[in-house]
């Protein structure tokens, strides 16, 4: 790379914590290794507007122990617009950018992807999402702190409900993938979990909640906001600029469909934005920030189109075009395994 080494670093997609651990971990890095760091504020959309500012250590340190990111974040897709990959490609020179970290999930990585397969772009990304649901990697950052964000709630939840005498209804994230629903009513001891990954057994369902409430007095469902219970949920809603329909209600439904079935009063509780504040875990500081030391490191020594993936205890260099328009989805093995709690 050239002498004046100029790196940049976006947060991509919805906010999540332990997006600034992983921003402090690239400047640290970076200013080690002799570069000026700017932020491209909004994700991708900072790329397409030359939008950056300058990263000092003063802020990169105060921002540790914070939610969400510093650099703002957006949905913006380069590929959904006119123009708009071309347009990312010039103005990546036009920044005087050597090379870019890219900390996002399967859509913001995805572009990341395409960027290096289309111009050979020098970038490394870090995943991100609290939907667990990133490929070839065992870790993205803000899932567990979303997951200790969603047991806790649903512990609140088993509360009131005892008290009452009634079923409550949790809705947690999860579009593709159930990771935060299964692991929230395992960790939290739900009656029953509802996760896109497997048909809902509407039988099962009724019967394993009757059963709760005959036995203790009331019953907690979780359910994943991707989980479909009505097909006709989904027609006619919006998208956002990566093609996903805008979720959320379906935790409603449930409610509405058991307060029919069991002739009983079903409230629902859905979390939405409230599972992404929050300061970060003691995980989601300290493997963020390493992903981001190796991401950059690696773009160092001339590695790019790297994901910093975290895989049998270690920090892994992955193909960056692999996450191209994938995700990972709950093993068939851990439904099966975990679904001895929720068996009538």
């Amino acid at each position: 790379m050239s002498e004046n080494k100029r790196l940049g670093v976006l947060t991509g997609g919805g906010d999540a914590p332990g997006l600034n651990p992983a921003i402090r971990g690239v400047f640290y890095k970076a200013s080690e290794l002799g570069y000026e760091i700017v932020g491209l504020r909004d994700g991708w959309k900072g790329l397409l507007e030359k939008d950056a500012i300058p990263l000092t250590k003063e802020e990169v340190d105060a921002a540790l122990t914070k939610g969400g990111t510093i650099l703002g974040s957006s949905r913006t897709n380069p590929y959904n617009r006119e123009g708009g990959k071309e347009l990312a490609e010039k103005n990546f020179h036009e920044l005087g950018l050597n090379a870019l970290i890219a900390i996002g999930g399967e859509d913001t990585l995805g572009v990341a992807g395409q960027l290096v397969r289309d111009f050979r772009l020098p970038i490394n990304g870090v995943p991100k999402t609290i939907d667990f649901d990133v490929p070839e990697t065992d870790f993205t950052l803000g899932f567990f702190t979303a997951l200790e964000v969603t047991t806790d709630v649903l512990e609140r939840l088993q509360d009131t409900a005892r008290s009452h005498h009634r079923v409550m209804v949790l809705e947690v994230m999860g579009r593709h993938a159930g990771w935060l629903g299964l692991f929230t009513a395992v960790a939290g001891g739900a009656d029953y979990v509802l996760v896109p990954e497997k048909k809902a057994n509407i039988d099962d369902l009724v019967l394993k909640v009757k059963q709760a409430v005959s036995n203790k007095g009331f019953a907690v469902v979780v359910v994943s906001e991707g989980a479909v219970l009505d097909e006709s949920m989904l027609k006619d809603r919006p998208v956002d600029e990566f093609g996903h329909v805008q979720l959320g209600g379906m935790g409603e439904v449930v409610a509405s469909f058991l307060e029919k079935q069991l002739n009983m009063e079903v409230k629902a509780v859905i979390l939405g934005h409230a599972q992404r504040g929050g300061k970060p875990s003691v995980l989601d500081r300290i493997l963020p920030q390493l992903q981001a030391i190796k991401a950059v490191e690696w773009l160092h020594d001339g590695q790019t189109g790297v994901l910093a993936a975290y895989r049998e205890g270690s920090i892994k260099p992955i193909d960056l075009t692999k996450v191209v328009g994938k995700n990972r989805p709950l093993p068939e093995s851990l439904i099966n395994d975990f679904s001895v709690f929720f068996r009538g």
